[in-house]
Order: structure tokens, then sequence, then C-alpha cells
């Protein structure tokens, strides 16, 4: 092993331990913060409010979904590329999502850390942020169904070509219909780069995923993953993935009190290339949320 690889494998280490302790401070500020009558209670008790008058469905592995959530979100992926080189994302563009009322969602996606594992350097991505509003929403006893639209934006903080050039924009329109428990959630949106489009290139995700609540805790899923490019160096081509996984819903740090929010849920499934063009062939895909 030489001293670069030696070296990189040390910094990926102590990376995972600094999200590890992040995410355990997390876990003990907000079991902490939202158990107290205080302003955190009261943001904790309007959140309850609005998610009440929506489906509690399970936030799909890897399309977006309709529903308003709270909670800080780290996920993890493992992608093979076509040469079979394993490519590690740390954090997956994933990040803090909040509800302030008003039928809306605010999200703050940190940079995820990417390695490689080939000649490319490794290094972090780009910053995110979400805006998203629901336009119509019933719970399971009123309809049970949710239309809302979202837009994201990134920005250009990534190294050593991790990430993307110029910044983006990306309108998304959501929906989801429940039926007993089994659901459908589908989203159609579009990534626009602010500049360089001959070379970036535009995209259309069409993302559809069928859900089903077993039992207590687990909702299994199935979700198609697919994108189709304009211009750029995948002009023309469509890529589709099969993604079977399965999603918890929240285990409670305080289930003895029913007003007590904060919890984890975690998720975990497999991105299986289906159509000819692909930019990896499969990818292992891990989710962690704690909720609050």
């Amino acid at each position: 092993m030489n001293h670069f690889t030696a070296h990189s494998q040390s910094r990926i280490a102590s990376m995972r331990r600094h999200l590890l302790t992040l995410f355990v401070l997390l876990v003990v500020m907000c079991s902490n913060l939202f158990s107290q009558d205080n302003l955190f209670a009261k943001w904790e008790a309007r959140t309850t409010a609005t998610q009440a008058r929506q489906p509690s469905w399970a936030s799909p592995l890897v399309a977006s979904y309709p529903m308003l959530v709270q909670n800080f979100r780290a996920d993890f992926t493992r992608q093979i590329t076509p040469a079979l080189t394993p490519t590690w994302n740390y954090g997956a563009s994933r990040g803090l999502n909040l509800v302030p009322g008003f039928n809306s969602e605010i999200d703050v996606y940190y940079p995820p850390y990417i390695q490689h594992n080939s000649k490319s350097k490794d290094g972090f991505g780009d910053v995110g942020f979400l805006y998203k509003y629901r336009f119509l929403s019933a719970n399971e006893n009123h309809g049970n169904y949710m239309l809302s639209a979202q837009v994201t934006a990134t920005i250009t903080t990534g190294s050593y070509s991790n990430g993307s050039t110029d910044a983006s924009i990306s309108p998304t329109l959501i929906g989801g219909k429940g039926f007993g428990n089994f659901d459908v959630i589908s989203s159609m949106g579009g990534t626009l780069p602010t500049g360089d489009t001959r070379k970036l290139g535009r995209s259309i995700a069409w993302n559809t995923t069928a859900q089903y609540h077993l039992g207590k805790y687990l909702w299994p899923e199935l979700e198609a993953n697919t994108t189709r490019y304009f211009q750029g160096t995948h002009d023309g081509k469509t890529q589709n993935f099969l993604t079977p996984g399965v999603a918890t819903r929240k285990f409670k740090f305080h289930p003895g009190d029913e007003r007590s929010r904060v919890g984890l849920a975690v998720g975990g499934g497999m991105q299986i290339a289906t159509s000819e063009f692909h930019t990896y062939n499969h990818a292992l895909v891990f989710t962690s949320r704690l909720v609050f």
C-alpha cells in the first residue's frame, strides 16, 4: 500500500468518525431540546399539526416524495461503475429537513464526500437547498392522497471535479395516492444548469415508487428511477434503475410520551440498472433519519 492510499484511507476513516459523532450529538441535542416546553416544543407542535393533514407514508430511498418531513438525514451509497470500480458517496446530498408550517418544507443539503477508488481524486460535492410546498393533502382517514411541488438549487462548492462547474435549478412535481396499506408515489422534474449547458446538458427524471405498510414498522418498496438526457455527453440517452428496498417507521426514543417526536428510522436497498445505457451498474443504498 503506497503512502497516498494509506493517507486517503486514514482521511476517510476520520471523516466517518466525525459524521458518526455529529449524528450522536444531534440525537442527544434533539432528545433534550424537544422534550422541553420552549420554542422548540412549540415548533414541534406546529410540525405535528401540519403533518397530521397528510398520509404517514415512508420517504422513498431514492426518489422525491410529496410529504413534508422533519429530520436530519444521512445516506450512504456504493455504486459499481461499468469498469467494476466501487464509488462511495458519504452523505448522498441529503441533510436537514425542516417544517416551519405554512404547508412548506425547507431543506439544507450538506456536501457529500465522494471516494472513487480510482485515479480520480476524492473530494466533497456541491451544497444544495430545497423548498417544497404542499398543495393538496388528506390523511388516511380522509382520502389518503397528496400533491406537492419543490424547487432544488445547488451551488458549486465541489472539489476536484466532484461537483458541477455551474449551479443548477431542479423544479419537480410530486403526487401520491394510498389504497389502504398500499400507496404509489410518482414525481417528474428537470435539472437545469445555469451555465455551460452544451457540456453539462439538461435532464428529466421520472420516478415511481410503490410501497406497502407491513406490520407496525416496515415499508417494503420498489422504485423505478428513469432519467432522460438532453445535450451534454449523454445527449439522447435514457437510463433506468429498479430499486427494491425497505424502510422503517420511526422508532421513538421516548415511546411513553405521546408528544415526543424524536426517533430514528433506517432503510436500505439496491439500485439495479435495467437500461442498455447506464452511468453505473448498480448501487447499494443505506439511509438513516433522525426524526424530530
